[in-house]
């Protein structure tokens, strides 16, 4: 059986400090504008949703206490309608769309909700520690962990990516972004967010800064050096140390990432629309794209974001499919090194890659990128007129997800 992708929504990303244009809506409500968006643009009746499934990169504070289920709510649907909220990091919202297809797929369900939120301006302390042990010293005798940066400068160096070449990378990021901008990529799907009088709060992604240039960038200081040199509570270690000791073939961690070459801090919502083949026919829909195969896959948890190019793998082996036959790749931009790794990893022509920017430029919403990408990747294949679409990610704890997606 199949699971279809009748649409996709999002909202525009805004800036995640106190002065972003979203800071004041609370995270319930940027996806609950999400989930009434698609209901008006596609016509479905919420009452008949079985699910709606959202991922999220917090779980505490105003994000906790089951955000999918509260912004169902929220949104004004039918009490009948659960939520199911779920963590995978950078990939909770790939992967709730793996879940909702899944659970279409199978057959188990006709109509399911997926995407993700975050409001990164308002994690304030509940965003707990930089690693990802749990604070369990047992746990983190025997996996030690480092921050996302510190693993991002480790694939730098062992990849041999120059701070010119992480540069290079992230103006190519904002020159596409400016580019789609400019000429309207998103606008189908975005939903621009209201407060609560109805005013338009924010109508478009706040974080890219056009014309950046690669002289700019090399004037901003390596953001994660620090980092490096400090340990974590309990060690004697300093992160770049457990690096070294791990990858002994290097001598040292070359800091090369900063803010103008790693994802943005955004807050921001997306929504897509899963449903079965059967009930696409009972309701006459024209869906938009098939979800072909969904792919988790685990890596090393010290390198931690070298994962998308696996994951992309067996991804393209469960659709039977390979490198070659994907006209579009959406690679989250979680630090520039993430990105070149993958594409040398897979072989993939770096031309189909990020076509239209990535997170360097217009942010990374934890929770809720992974729904985005699916939803640009599908408007960016129509508007080219091409068939087929994969989207992979990084996530914390050395993970990866991947989604491979074919137009109707």
């Amino acid at each position: 059986m199949d699971a279809w992708i009748i649409d996709a929504v999002r909202t525009p990303r805004g800036r995640g400090r106190a002065d972003g244009g979203l800071h004041e809506v609370h995270p319930q409500e940027l996806l609950a504008q999400c989930l009434r968006a698609l209901a008006d643009r596609t016509a479905f009746d919420p009452a008949e949703v079985e699910d709606v499934v959202a991922g999220n990169g917090i779980f505490a504070g105003d994000h906790g206490d089951n955000i999918a289920r509260l912004a169902t709510l929220l949104a004004g649907w039918p009490e009948s309608v659960p939520g199911l909220a779920l963590h995978r990091f950078c990939g909770g919202g790939q992967q709730a769309v793996t879940v909702a297809a899944t659970g279409v797929a199978s057959g188990a369900q006709d109509l399911v909700v997926a995407g993700g939120v975050e409001s990164m301006s308002r994690w304030g302390l509940a965003a707990g520690s930089v690693t990802i042990d749990g604070g369990n010293p047992e746990f983190r005798e025997r996996f030690p962990t480092v921050p996302q940066g510190v693993s991002a400068d480790l694939i730098a160096t062992l990849g041999g990516y120059s701070r010119a070449a992480v540069d290079a990378y992230a103006a190519t990021s904002q020159r596409r972004a400016a580019a789609a901008i400019a000429e309207g990529r998103f606008d189908r799907a975005l939903v621009p967010v209201a407060g609560p009088d109805g005013r338009v709060l924010l109508d478009h992604d706040e974080h890219p800064r056009p014309g950046t240039t690669v002289e700019r960038l090399a004037g901003l200081k390596p953001a994660f050096a620090a980092a490096g040199a400090s340990s974590p509570a309990g060690e004697r270690r300093t992160y770049d140390e457990i690096c070294l000791q791990r990858y002994p073939s290097i001598d040292a961690v070359e800091h090369v990432h900063h803010a103008g070459n790693s994802s943005g801090v955004v807050d921001g919502a997306a929504a897509v629309l899963v449903a079965s083949g059967s009930w696409v026919r009972a309701h006459g829909v024209r869906p938009r794209a098939r979800i072909r195969s969904t792919a988790a896959i685990g890596s090393e948890p010290v390198i931690m974001l070298t994962a998308p190019a696996p994951a992309a793998r067996r991804c393209l082996d469960k659709a039977g499919m390979t490198v070659g036959d994907v006209d579009l790749w959406e690679i989250n931009e979680a630090f520039a090194a993430v990105v070149l790794r993958a594409v040398d990893d897979l072989g993939c022509d770096p031309d189909r890659v990020n076509v239209n920017g990535g997170a360097i430029a217009l942010g990374h919403p934890i929770g809720a990128t992974g729904a985005m990408l699916i939803g640009t990747v599908l408007d960016e294949l129509e508007r080219r007129d091409l068939a087929t679409g994969l989207v992979t990610m990084c996530t914390g704890g050395g993970m990866g997800t991947a989604t491979l997606i074919e137009r109707v």
